[in-house]
């Protein structure tokens, strides 16, 4: 019987697998096609001449300079996203202050934000500072939104890390931004690195605010650059799929090497909270 009931989930989980797999194989033989071809054939049918041409049409426009903005926003969000979430988090659960729950509540508020109701708000506010088609507005932006989530999935961890270890800092000598940088932050590795790849996954996915925000094509991330393979009268959907391909190899990487990392980290935040 038991035999039989790992049989049969082995088999659930293989249908699981299939299902999402489907979506990147077509993608990948959509991308090797001719509009005319993609629009006749059957979704999964192998391409009767794989179009290269669509990949190397790609790589000769702008997509570089939106794959390097994409990078650039990315990396640079995540890092003041993860190092002030970090901050904020020890000080709200490792420091005695009255206010702290009140803005560990501030925080949380902002889960409930949706992103079209803060749009325009944030574009008026942008341009009054001179902020739209500016880079700055977009990594502001990405900061602002993951703070929450971020500071979310650090509380737990955070809140049963053992004060033996501070109070002996503490003792030595040691000030309260050695404690944080030296001790605190290596012992939340696990639990920030799954941090780290959800902030990756929103930035690099993003469309909205870059859409709103950005104008100029040298600013522009791959998911708003798409849209100049759609003209008025031809789209070159082989482009478009050659440009999905490249945009979604930095997120698979990402997931096939540090996956493991995001199970240990959400492991480790809920055992210990």
């Amino acid at each position: 019987m038991k035999r039989i009931g790992y049989t049969i989930l082995y088999c659930i989980l293989g249908l699981v697998a299939v299902f999402q797999i489907f979506p990147l194989v077509w993608l990948v033989l959509f991308s090797l096609k001719d509009t005319t071809e993609i629009f006749a054939s059957a979704p999964l049918s192998f391409p009767e001449e794989l179009k290269w041409e669509n990949y190397v049409k790609v790589l000769q426009s702008d997509v570089g300079i939106y794959f390097f903005n994409s990078v650039w926003y990315t990396l640079v969000a995540i890092f003041f996203t993860v190092l002030l979430a970090s901050m904020a988090t020890f000080a709200i659960t490792r420091m005695r202050w009255k206010l702290s729950s009140l803005f560990l509540g501030l925080f949380m508020i902002g889960l409930m934000i949706p992103v079209h109701s803060a749009l325009i708000p944030l574009f008026k506010m942008f341009l009054s500072v001179e902020l739209i088609d500016n880079p700055i507005s977009i990594i502001l932006t990405y900061i602002a939104y993951n703070l929450p989530i971020t500071i979310m999935i650090l509380l737990g961890f955070y809140y049963t890390l053992p004060r033996e270890i501070e109070e002996a800092a503490i003792i030595d000598g040691c000030s309260v931004h050695r404690i944080f940088f030296r001790i605190v932050m290596p012992m939340t590795m696990p639990v920030m690195s799954t941090t780290v790849i959800i902030n990756m996954i929103y930035n690099w996915n993003e469309f909205v605010f870059v859409n709103t925000f950005i104008s100029s094509d040298q600013y522009k991330t791959l998911t708003v650059g798409i849209q100049n393979f759609i003209g008025q009268y031809l789209t070159d959907w082989g482009a478009i799929g050659a440009t999905l391909v490249i945009s979604i190899f930095p997120i698979l990487i990402a997931f096939l090497f540090f996956s493991n990392k995001i199970v240990e980290g959400i492991s480790a935040s809920a055992v210990k909270g």
